[in-house]
């Protein structure tokens, strides 16, 4: 089974917990703070795998979580960072922000890696927080939560040349004609129901790698046929092929596929459409209307393609058409793979706690919500005054209270912040 797009739930780990811990040793009996630090969650990492061919084991498994930090103890120790995870993946991936589709990373050399989600901080122990008037914290920090989202895998497959052309035009009967590549081969439309790779060797050290993508037909780019599946993997490639039936026994006009898959490529990306083409005039060993052969052929060649007559079955054509590829190949040189978003250069997602909260008002309540607030709650020793001090402090310079000002907030106003609600006092 080929599976070249998948969507998945991926989750780096949360930050360890700061301890809130005092010295206690033997004639020390008012010992200092002594907490130590949370350890930091694991990122979410991919990596490339060359023994990978598709998705399919993200069809199975559609979670993926690193672990959290450990908390962090007495005597300053701190906690033990969590191991990162890796997810690997094969050449040609190309992770998406599911909610925006903006592209976060293309992976395509073996080895490479690319940090997707960073774990969250480890928090803070009470030892961070002593200062000369407040000498014996009874607080320390929550650990920050590791970012969360849902991501889109989708495999471009890393080949030089692609084969275009309608069902049954002969596509995976070249393929096998000219690698060692075995794609079905039957009499009937939408035979290929995967794209297929084949290495294509002419002489020691030439080769290229030829893909021969599923039928595309009219309407392929919303949806109509398999084509809008696998139109994708066409991005990559350096050169196309254009395979058209020339036999007169499918019935269909050659020139009028022609016309429509390049439609297709152009509602698909424009720039793909650009690509260079070349055009393979397939079966001419069973085609009975030569005149119409060398009308075809003049009218593209006069549009600019070059125009090969070919017949995959009997290997007529295929040593000359092969040779001209490879030597395309090296005059292109290398092409960046196109994309109809920009990437976005080193993103890497990591909870964001600088602002980290909303507030809004519900009927004769006023409500602060958010992450932040999560973090601060968690750090918060509510029946200790410095404890307290240190919460009001952290509303005020993060502008919660200015805010809730801004809204209309007046003294003696309850505002609920997750489970707790307090007067507001100036």
């Amino acid at each position: 089974m080929f599976i070249d797009r998948v969507v998945i739930d991926i989750k780096a780990g949360n930050g360890g917990n700061g301890s809130m811990s005092f010295r206690r040793e033997k004639y020390v009996p008012n010992g200092g703070p002594s907490g130590g630090d949370g350890g930091k969650g694991g990122d979410v990492i991919f990596k490339v795998s060359s023994n990978l061919r598709t998705l399919i084991d993200f069809r199975y498994k559609r979670k993926h979580k690193a672990d959290n930090g450990n908390d962090g103890e007495s005597n300053n120790m701190s906690g033990k960072s969590a191991n990162d995870l890796v997810i690997l993946v094969p050449p040609g991936t190309v992770v998406k922000d599911e909610e925006t589709n903006r592209i976060i990373a293309d992976l395509t050399d073996d080895g490479e890696e690319f940090i997707v989600a960073k774990g969250g901080k480890g928090g803070r122990g009470n030892q961070h927080f002593a200062t000369p008037t407040r000498q014996a914290p009874r607080f320390a920090e929550g650990g920050n939560k590791g970012k969360e989202l849902k991501v889109v895998l989708e495999l471009k497959l890393l080949a030089d040349v692609g084969l275009l052309g309608y069902p049954n035009v002969g596509k995976s009967t070249f393929l096998s004609a000219v690698s060692k590549a075995k794609p079905k081969i039957a009499d009937y439309p939408f035979t290929t129901l995967v794209p297929n790779l084949g290495v294509v060797s002419l002489r020691e050290e030439q080769s290229f790698v030829l893909a021969d993508i599923p039928g595309i037909i009219e309407g392929a780019n919303e949806g109509a046929g398999l084509g809008h599946q696998f139109l994708r993997h066409v991005e990559r490639t350096k050169l196309l092929i254009h395979i058209l039936d020339v036999s007169g026994m499918s019935g269909r006009d050659p020139m009028e596929d022609f016309e429509i898959i390049n439609n297709e490529l152009r509602k698909h990306n424009v720039k793909l459409a650009e690509r260079r083409q070349i055009v393979a005039l397939n079966k001419i060993d069973v085609a009975a209307d030569r005149e119409e052969i060398e009308k075809i052929r003049t009218e593209l060649s006069d549009r600019g393609y070059e125009v090969f007559l070919i017949s995959a079955a009997t290997r007529e054509g295929l040593d000359v058409i092969l040779e001209r590829t490879a030597a395309l190949l090296d005059e292109i040189g290398e092409v960046e793979p196109i994309f109809e978003d920009e990437i976005i250069q080193d993103k890497v997602y990591s909870a964001d706690f600088e602002r980290g909260f909303s507030v809004k008002r519900e009927n004769d309540y006023y409500v602060i919500e958010g992450q932040l607030m999560e973090k601060l709650i968690s750090s918060v020793n509510f029946d200790d005054y410095d404890s307290v001090v240190f919460f009001q402090k952290v509303l005020k310079d993060k502008g919660v209270f200015q805010e809730l000002e801004n809204l209309g907030v007046k003294e003696g106003d309850t505002v609920k912040l997750l489970d707790i609600e307090f007067d507001y006092i100036r």
